[in-house]
This record gives C-alpha cells, sequence and structure tokens, in this order.
C-alpha cells in the first residue's frame, strides 16, 4: 500500500498541454480492461498487441486499412456541449397538436428512480425469470392496467407504436377469423399515420386495404374492420351496431383506443371488440420527437394464442410460491421463425414500465381526476369558441376539437406559431386542437385568442367553465371499475413509490449489479454522459409533426448520426425510421423487394437463411411476403458453400436475397464471406447482412465495402442505447446507393415516389434516444470506435481460451480464435451427469451471474458475449463461476454429488430455502448459497425458486394476481 501511495504521490514526468487533454479519456472508462490487463489476456492467447490478434481473426479481404471518417474522440464535458448547441437549434412551441402524441407529465420519482436508474434501463428481456421478478411484476401491472382500462381479457408486454400494434392486429383478424375475404377496412377516422403503416403491412401480404367512413364497415365483405376510439378529428362515436353488423358478416373487430380517455368512456371490450391496440405515451411519457412510446395490445382470450409480442403470465416456483416468467413463449419468432406470429422481438419495456409505475402512482382516481380536467378544459374551449361564433366540426369529444379556421388555417398556424403554440394542420379551412395533462385556463384563453375571428369579445372563463358538461354519449359513459388491485391502491405517496421502486428493482439483475454474458445481445456499458441529454426539453418536449423550421436540431443530429452509421458500415444511406432490429430487417426485405420490383423483376420472393440465423430473419421474411429457403452449415458452423451454390441455382429466377449474419451467430468471422455474396449477386440476388454482430466489426470492416447491399444496425447493442429490460430499440436500415430511393417513407417527410411507405408512426421513429447513439460515436470517435471493437475480440477470446478445457467450445476459425462470442458446449456434458444447460443457467444465479444465451443458435450450448465493457477481473469472476460449476457436475459425474439431489438441479436458491428450519438436500447449504468465497462480500438472493414454465402455461393468468399470497 505505501508503494502504491509513493506513486501516486511522485511527480509526474511533464506532459505537453495536448496530451494532458485526455480527449480519450472517455474510451478509457468505457472499455473496462486496462492495458495491463489486456496485455494478461493477451499473453494467455499468446499475442503480443491487438493488432496481431486482430490480424488473425478477420479476414484480410475485408479488413478496413483507413481510418472511420468520424473524427477524434471528445471529452464527455465536449461532447455534452456540442449536443446542447444542437439541441438549442430546436424551437420547443406548446404543442396542441395531438394526434396520437401528447405532453406529459412525468411524476419526478418516476423519472430520477426509473427512467434515470441503470437498475431499470440497463437489464435485459427477462427471459431468465428467476432474476427478472422485478420488472415482470412491473410488466404484470402494465398488462393488468392495459386489460382493466380496455375491457379486455388479456394484454401483452407492450408493442414498438400505435401503427404497428394496429397492423399486428390486421395479421391477427387473417390468421384467426373465418372471412374468406382479403379486404380490411380501415375508418377514415383512425390517426393518418396508423393507416399508413397499416398500407405498408398489408401489401406484401395480398391484403386489401380499404379506407372509409366507419359506418361503411357495417355493409363491407371484409375480414376485420379498425376504428378509432375517440377519431382522430376528437369524435366519440357509438359503435356498438357497427360491431355487431361486423361480427354477423363474419369479421373482426380492432379498436384504436386512447387508454387515458377510457377512464371516463364505456372501453370497447364491454361492447364487442375483438383487439384493442394504441399508445400508452400520454401515460407520463415524454414526446421525444415521437418516441420510444410503449403501444399496448389486447384481445379476446380465445386469440391469445395468435397475439405478438411477450406475454407474462403468472406460475409458482419450485418450493410452491408465485412467480412471473414469460407465458406461451412458443408463438415467438426465436421458437417459431417463419411461422411465428409476428417478428417482433424488442418492444418498449422500459417505457411499458413507466406508464405502468404512472398508473400506480396516480390509481384509477388520479386517472380519472386528470382525464376529466382534460375533459372540462376542452369543454371550456369548445363553449368559448361557440360562444365567438366559431364552428367545431365535431359535436362530441374527449380532448380534441376539429376547427372551422375562421381566417383560413395558413393565416391562424401563423399567429400560433407567433404566440408560441402548435395546433394540427388538417387542410386548408380547419385546423385541430388537442389538450392534454399539461394544459391550463391560460391556455385556453390563449387558444381563443389565436382563432377568434377579427372583432369577438374574449369569452368569459369561469361563466363558462360552471356550466360545461360532459360531451360523449350518455350511453358511452364507463360504468364500471378498474385499477381496483391493491398495487394500485398502496403506492400514491412519493415515499411509497419509491420504496416500491426499489424493491422491484433489488429483486433483479441488471448490468449495474454485474457483467451480463448474452451471446447476440451486447450487453455493454450506457453510459451516465450518453444518458443525460435525452431528458433535455429540447429533446424530450418535441412534437413529431411539429413544423420543419422548429425541429432544425434533430434534424441535424439525425444527420450527423445518418453520416457516421454510413461512414461505420459502408453505406451510401441510412433510415432511422425503424425502431427496433425487427422493424430494420422487415424494411430491408421491403426495400430489395421494391427494387426488384422497380426492375421488372417482381417474380423474385425466395429469400435463402442460414439454419443459424436468428429467428428474427425468417419471420421478417415471411412478413414482406417471401418464401424461406433454409440454407445449411457445414460441420465448422460456416455457411455450407455447395448448399448454397445449389439452392442459388435452382432458385436462381426467383431469388431475392440471402439474410446472413456477419460474424456468423456462430462466432466466427466466415473467411468465405467474399464467395457468398458473389455467388448470390451472381443469381440477381441482394445481400442482407444482419447487423446483430456488428459490435465485432466497427472499424474493423464494413459490411457495405465486403459485398453487403444493405444491413440493420442495432443502436441498443453496438451504439450505446440501453436494453431496457427488453425494450426501446432502434434498428436503422442502412443502404447502398441504388437502394436509397426505396427506404422507408413517411407522410410528414419529403420523399420520393419509390418509398416503401412508412413501417413506424413516427416519421424518426424513437427519435428521442438518438442522442444516446450520437453521444457514443461522438466520445469514442475513429480511434475509440475500433479500440471498442477489438476489445470485445479480445474479452471473448480470453473467455473462449479459459473455458475451453472444461467446456468445448463448439466453433472457431483459424487458431481455435472466435470472433466477439464464443459458443459452450454441454451436450457431452448432459450425456454423462445428466445436467442441462438450463441448470447450468439457474445455477449461475447462485453466483450472482445472468446466464449466458441458452440453446442458440444450437440447442444444449451457452453463447458468451462479454463486450468490451467488462474488466479482467469480471470476466475472471465470471470464468471462476463457470469453473466451479464445471466442477459441481464433475462431482455429478463421479458420484460424490447425486444425480438428481445436487446444486444444480434445484438452483436457484433462495434466502428462505437455505435459511428453512429443514434441509431436505444431501449436499450442505453452505455449498448452495456460497459456492465460492467472493460471494459472502456481494450475495444476490434470487427471489423465487425456479420457474415452473409448463404450468404457468398450462394455467396461463397473465393480470395482477389478486393477492399477494395467493397462487395463481
Amino acid at each position: 500500500m505505501q508503494d502504491i501511495l509513493t506513486q501516486a504521490a511522485a511527480a509526474p514526468p511533464r506532459a505537453s498541454l495536448a496530451e494532458l487533454e485526455q480527449r480519450d479519456a472517455f474510451a478509457r472508462r468505457h472499455i473496462g480492461p486496462d492495458a495491463g490487463e489486456q496485455a494478461a489476456m493477451m499473453a494467455e492467447l499468446g499475442y503480443a498487441t491487438r493488432a496481431a490478434l486482430i490480424d488473425a481473426i478477420v479476414p484480410a479481404g475485408i479488413r478496413s486499412r483507413e481510418p472511420l471518417e468520424i473524427g477524434d474522440a471528445r471529452s464527455e464535458a465536449g461532447a455534452l456541449a456540442e449536443l446542447q448547441e444542437i439541441a438549442a437549434e430546436n424551437r420547443v412551441l406548446r404543442s396542441f397538436i395531438g394526434q396520437g402524441y401528447y405532453d406529459t407529465e412525468l411524476p419526478g420519482v418516476i423519472l430520477r428512480n426509473l427512467l434515470e436508474s441503470p437498475a431499470w434501463y440497463t437489464a435485459y428481456t427477462p427471459y431468465q425469470p428467476e432474476i427478472s421478478q422485478g420488472r415482470l411484476e412491473a410488466l404484470i401491472n402494465f398488462q393488468t392496467m392495459v386489460c382493466d382500462l380496455t375491457g379486455m381479457a388479456i394484454a401483452n408486454a407492450s408493442m414498438l407504436d400505435e401503427g404497428t400494434a394496429a397492423a399486428e392486429a390486421m395479421t391477427l383478424c387473417r390468421r384467426s377469423g373465418k372471412h374468406p375475404s382479403v379486404t380490411f377496412y380501415v375508418a377514415d377516422s383512425v390517426l393518418p399515420q396508423t393507416i399508413a403503416v397499416v398500407r405498408t403491412r398489408a401489401e406484401p401480404l395480398a391484403i386489401e386495404v380499404k379506407t372509409g367512413p366507419a359506418a361503411a364497415a357495417a355493409t363491407t365483405d371484409c375480414f376485420g374492420v379498425l376504428l378509432q376510439y375517440p377519431a382522430a378529428n376528437g369524435a366519440v362515436g357509438d359503435h356498438r351496431a357497427l360491431v355487431q353488423a361486423v361480427h354477423e358478416r363474419g369479421g373482426l373487430v380492432v379498436v384504436a383506443a386512447d387508454l387515458l380517455a377510457l377512464t371516463l368512456l364505456s372501453p370497447p371490450g364491454e361492447w364487442g371488440a375483438d383487439v384493442v391496440v394504441g399508445s400508452t405515451q400520454r401515460f407520463g411519457v415524454p414526446l421525444a420527437f415521437g418516441g420510444p412510446h410503449a403501444a399496448y395490445f389486447a384481445t379476446r382470450d380465445e386469440l391469445k394464442r395468435n397475439m405478438p409480442g411477450r406475454l407474462v403470465g403468472a406460475t409458482l416456483d419450485s418450493q410452491g410460491n408465485p412467480a412471473y416468467r414469460l407465458a406461451l413463449q412458443t408463438r415467438e419468432q426465436h421458437i417459431r421463425r417463419e411461422k411465428a406470429t409476428s417478428n417482433i422481438c424488442t418492444a418498449q419495456v422500459l417505457l411499458a414500465v413507466i406508464a405502468s409505475m404512472y398508473a400506480v402512482y396516480h390509481g384509477a382516481r388520479g386517472l380519472a381526476r386528470i382525464a376529466l380536467r382534460i375533459h372540462r378544459l376542452c369543454g371550456v374551449l369548445a363553449a368559448g369558441l361557440k360562444q365567438m361564433g366559431v364552428v367545431i366540426v365535431n359535436t362530441s369529444w374527449f380532448d380534441t376539437l376539429t376547427i372551422v379556421a375562421p381566417m383560413g388555417a395558413a393565416a391562424t398556424h401563423a399567429r400560433a406559431e407567433a404566440l408560441g403554440a402548435n395546433l394540427r394542420r388538417i387542410d386548408d379551412g380547419r385546423v385541430g386542437v388537442s389538450l392534454d395533462e399539461t394544459s391550463t385556463g391560460a391556455e385556453v384563453r390563449l387558444l381563443w385568442r389565436i382563432l377568434a375571428p377579427a372583432g369577438a369579445a374574449a369569452p368569459d372563463f369561469d361563466a363558462i367553465e360552471a356550466g360545461v358538461g360532459e360531451a360523449y354519449p350518455q350511453a358511452l359513459r364507463r360504468s364500471s371499475g378498474f385499477l381496483a388491485h391493491p398495487v394500485f391502491n398502496a403506492h400514491h405517496s412519493e415515499t411509497g413509490m419509491l420504496r416500491y421502486l426499489r424493491q422491484l428493482a433489488d429483486r433483479d439483475i441488471a448490468l449495474d449489479r454485474s457483467m451480463i454474458p448474452l451471446g447476440s445481445c451486447t450487453m455493454k456499458l450506457n453510459a451516465t454522459s450518453e444518458m443525460i441529454p435525452i431528458g433535455w426539453p429540447e429533446f424530450a418536449r418535441m412534437h413529431p409533426f411539429a413544423p420543419a423550421a422548429q425541429t432544425a436540431g434533430y434534424r441535424r443530429l439525425i444527420a450527423e448520426l445518418e453520416r457516421m452509421l454510413c461512414a461505420i458500415t459502408g453505406y451510401a444511406a441510412v433510415s432511422l425510421q425503424p425502431n427496433a432490429g425487427s422493424q430494420g430487417e422487415y424494411a430491408g426485405l421491403l426495400v430489395i423487394r421494391a427494387w426488384h420490383r422497380s426492375r421488372g423483376e417482381g417474380r423474385r420472393n425466395v429469400c435463402l437463411i442460414p439454419a443459424s440465423a436468428h429467428g428474427t430473419n425468417p419471420a421478417s421474411a415471411h412478413m414482406a411476403g417471401m418464401q424461406v429457403v433454409v440454407v445449411a452449415c457445414d460441420a465448422g458452423g460456416d455457411v455450407d458453400l455447395a448448399d448454397l451454390r445449389a439452392k442459388a441455382a435452382e432458385h436462381s429466377r426467383n431469388l431475392a436475397a440471402l439474410m446472413l449474419t456477419y460474424p456468423s451467430t456462430h462466432g466466427v468471422f466466415e473467411a468465405g464471406i467474399g464467395e457468398i455474396c458473389d455467388i448470390v449477386h451472381g443469381h440477381g440476388g441482394q445481400v442482407y447482412i444482419d447487423g446483430a454482430n456488428l459490435n465485432a466489426m466497427v472499424g474493423l470492416c464494413a459490411p457495405g465495402r465486403f459485398g453487403g447491399d444493405l444491413s440493420h444496425l442495432n443502436l441498443h447493442k453496438t451504439f450505446g442505447i440501453p436494453h431496457g429490460g427488453g425494450g426501446p430499440g432502434v434498428g436503422p436500415l442502412a443502404v447502398a446507393a441504388h437502394l436509397a430511393p426505396f427506404l422507408p417513407g413517411h407522410g410528414e417527410l419529403p420523399h420520393g415516389a419509390r418509398n416503401i411507405g412508412a413501417v413506424a408512426a413516427a416519421p424518426y421513429g424513437s427519435a428521442g434516444i438518438l442522442p444516446v447513439a450520437w453521444m457514443y460515436i461522438t466520445l469514442l470517435g475513429c480511434e475509440g470506435l475500433r479500440a471498442a471493437s477489438e476489445v470485445a475480440i479480445l474479452n471473448a477470446n480470453y473467455v473462449a481460451r479459459r473455458l475451453a478445457p472444461h467446456y468445448p467450445v463448439l466453433y472457431s476459425g483459424p487458431g481455435g480464435l472466435v470472433a466477439h462470442e464464443c459458443i459452450l458446449d454441454l451436450r457431452p456434458l448432459k450425456e454423462a451427469s445428466g445436467i442441462s444447460v438450463e441448470d447450468v443457467a439457474k445455477r449461475l444465479m447462485d453466483y450472482g451471474f445472468h446466464a449466458p444465451t441458452m440453446s442458440f443458435p444450437v440447442a444444449g450450448t451457452l453463447m458468451v458475449e462479454p463486450t468490451e465493457s467488462e474488466s479482467k477481473v469480471e470476466l475472471d469472476r465470471f470464468i471462476d463461476a463457470m469453473i466451479a460449476i464445471r466442477e459441481e457436475i464433475r462431482a455429478v459425474e463421479e458420484g460424490r454429488l447425486d444425480r438428481e439431489d445436487n446444486p444444480l438441479r434445484h438452483a436457484p436458491h433462495t434466502a428462505a430455502m437455505v435459511s428453512a428450519d429443514e434441509w431436505p438436500h444431501s449436499y450442505p447449504r453452505e455449498l448452495a448459497a456460497y459456492p465460492v468465497a467472493g460471494l459472502r462480500a456481494r450475495k444476490y438472493w434470487p427471489p423465487v425458486g425456479r420457474a415452473d414454465n409448463a404450468f404457468g402455461d398450462r394455467k396461463l393468468f397473465c393480470t395482477c394476481v389478486p393477492e399477494p399470497t395467493q397462487r395463481p
């Protein structure tokens, strides 16, 4: 210790001022292993430098020889200051635009202790339920909230946005309904952005979308109908007879409903809706220029197995205690692949949790009070306008008025902007006004001033307010209760909410507690400096349909980020609209389809996909109207070139594309990537390189330069955006120049006629979290980005090398090296001991770790991806845990531990299990709880024993358990 203190006190050698700037300081914070640790790991691998290691792993023929055109790294303070300048170019006016997006008030206790808490935002999708009980409970609260407010039987754990949810509802109706029609009828009172997303989804599936008055649906031959409640123009329509008529003709009815309005209005589930979708944005989630926001999806019970997305259900653990877990997973893409109900993978979990906590904090009375206040203010606004002679188009409303502008729309918008407000732009003669939670009496007076005809006297607010009543049909007044469960009635004080959030967070393992070595998931640091800007009002309070002149800052940020991503990938253009990797895949395949059709080759509909591909790949191909043909992998895990040649030749006339992940999902840089691309191009196809593993390539090689035509990227993997427990995500689509004209469009953006249409409700998808990726790239700079990829590869190889004597590494490249992840083969151990990959995953929880990816891409294996952010100390802690588990397995093999009664088969062990008066096991309690000495200083106790998945699916229960101690 004295030596350390002496060294610290010694005067350092004189450095230049430039050296003292430490522009690379962030890279040293982001990259876990310091120089000494890296040297030690390289020595273990037999390499003197990182460069030598990378030369041995990345094929020379695809290596980038020039530095990225990104620029040098900036300091954290410098990058934040630059981004603040960009943000200042936005002009945030008071928005009355509405159209599905509203200003809201996020309670400070939720902002600070949830949205800004790494215990919540750094978690992964809860595939391991025993260490995810906190966010699973929050999500079942979300599902309960949605079911109660919509009057439906079952709801999932969030969707990407309202438009996507509506499109998924359309395909559910097509799968589930019995009507032979191929027509889906959409009322013209549905939000325009929703109609656009539905049209995009329908076209490749040969579904005809008809639009018109809602009433005409009753006499239209169709398999399903989509209604908006309240309508886009604000009207609250009585659809009861219409729903009955559609049902009598064999169709299903989807209702896109405003959840806050449903605290006052009769829920669609009570008047016959089959599916209810919508957004939960106004439950405390910022506007954020269009996202991320959690959508919801609720159905009748009979349709539950056709629902898209993830579903949280109650079950029992190994001790018979209540627990939560993901239910009915056999519907999902990672199992069903092209036969899945949807390609949805990442959803919007963090935003769903925020919305659920908003409901928990306010409770039923609080939500109803907020809704009633909005409705009352809207009534006062309407009465005052009528008093001044202004014509209001809709005769019923909740919060929105469509108004005939007395002096024309253009002059009205100009006056509004001059007075600091934005109204909805409808047409030359009409404008729209929507009120929200933040609206005030002063703003009502401001709107009177904006909309008043010349010479009109200002109305008397107080006199009008005293006489305002409900402005919707009494038959649609809600009479049923909602949010009666104790969780929505017990945490209304800030102290109570603070402690509830802490209680839930303590049940989970997130990156703030330990590394999460999930293969193909890239659970790296989500730096605090990267996260700070998302809360700035210049970004958080911007409406996605605000006039372009007011959004210069966002547009500059987006343009700069697109340029950065083009430089990194080698492509010519980028669309940031896809709001998840699955949506980037889907958009990319639509782009390929559109390009072929533009060349008169619309017949090309075959998509080649390796057997090792992510499940989203075949699911996305199916959604894009393509036929999936699987290409085999060889014994080394690479694409079987002979099979690829044969399949490409067989389908040459109709070949549309190959979808290929690179480096492969087997954790290897395939040397034959150039030949693979040439084979596909030789038969007229396009090469789609899945960007799931881009973290191994940034600064080292670029898919757009070694044969790729397009790739989706995962900003929530490679570029620092947190996973949030299962979302948000951003899945930009990067394309070569010939595909650029076909990138997604949007009604709010100027785009060419050849674009594929909208794939998300907002023009730039989840724009509100783009500052995170901009900060990540800016802070690391060209050198730091390359170093991050190199260290990610170094860390993975170190883990693989140290674990290889204990667990076979299934696939490797030349020299026994891997890319940024490795696959450990546990199948021989299962044969010898009976211990399964699930047993090892659950036992890791006793050691304080989240398990690696289980049984993907090969059943009976674990895929480990440590990322660049983990230090050698943390890697060694994980490695030591895995070695200790191997010794436990060996004890089973040798008979020193019972084949059935051993700590792996009964893992994880809760504190209650270990401290119980009776200990029914043949192994000691200490081995169960403290298998390595270091756990005594930092022990995480799983809150439940092993979840019973089969019981949970047999007795499906997907809302809050009636009493905390009651079994489902």
